[in-house]
């Protein structure tokens, strides 16, 4: 009996631990489409729109599948875009609601807004494809250049009174497996051992940057021919 008490209690314990592992899995599985470009992976506060409509709120990007209605007259958390539409979390006509709503229902902070915004995930897809790739180009940011290259191998950093400026450099080695001969004591067969591994310089990558964002690209090798890529600097929206 006492045992069984145990195994009760250990296990209150273990379910909400199971729980969050769940939902974390589950933001990981939402935030894996190639089409969509969250925002809390590149703004670094909340961005908020006015829902000026009420309009049907999906699960689903394309629409299929409804949860509910947006009420008018609030402000919302706007949570990630795509070409056509705008995932938002806010109250329902009876609840708290998070799905994908039409951007006719909302109102930006300027003007320009819906413009701003088509321009932010058009980059932001094209950057996703060059840190999938692990490829960097002027106008990407230090932040997504560390992302497609990871920790560089050697930083130089120069501050002045105009800003900030520097290099990061990167260094990409093959491993080469070394061999030693072998002559077995017992029957006098030869063969190859393995001995060491030794590291070969492939080539090397490096970045200029002036406050943050690259300004310059250099490759020693797999430069695609030598066509220079590059992106539109980072959108800043108007909070």
């Amino acid at each position: 009996m006492r045992t069984t008490v145990i195994l009760l209690a250990l296990s209150a314990f273990a379910l909400p631990l199971d729980a969050q592992s769940r939902k974390s899995e589950r933001k990981s599985l939402l935030q894996s489409d190639p089409d969509v470009v969250y925002l809390d992976r590149f703004l670094e506060k909340p961005y908020t729109l006015k829902v000026i409509k009420p309009a049907t709120v999906f699960s689903d990007k394309e629409g299929r599948h409804r949860l509910g209605t947006l009420k008018p007259n609030q402000t919302v958390r706007l949570e990630a875009v795509t070409d056509k539409v705008y995932r938002v979390r806010g109250e329902g006509t009876h609840d708290g609601i998070a799905g994908w709503v039409a951007p006719w229902a909302f109102e930006g902070k300027t003007e320009d807004f819906e413009e701003q915004l088509r321009k932010f995930y058009e980059r932001q897809i094209q950057v996703q494809k060059l840190i999938d790739a692990k490829q960097v180009a002027v106008g990407m940011t230090l932040k997504e250049v560390s992302e497609a290259r990871g920790k560089p191998t050697k930083t130089s950093l120069r501050k002045t009174e105009k800003g900030q400026s520097g290099r990061w450099e990167w260094i990409d080695y093959d491993e080469v497996k070394h061999y030693v001969t072998r002559v077995n004591p017992v029957n006098g067969a030869v063969y190859r051992q393995f001995s060491h591994l030794t590291q070969v310089e492939k080539g090397k990558t490096a970045v200029e940057f002036d406050d943050g964002v690259v300004t310059a690209v250099e490759e020693s090798e797999n430069n695609e021919g030598g066509n220079v890529r590059i992106v539109v600097p980072p959108i800043v929206f108007g909070w």
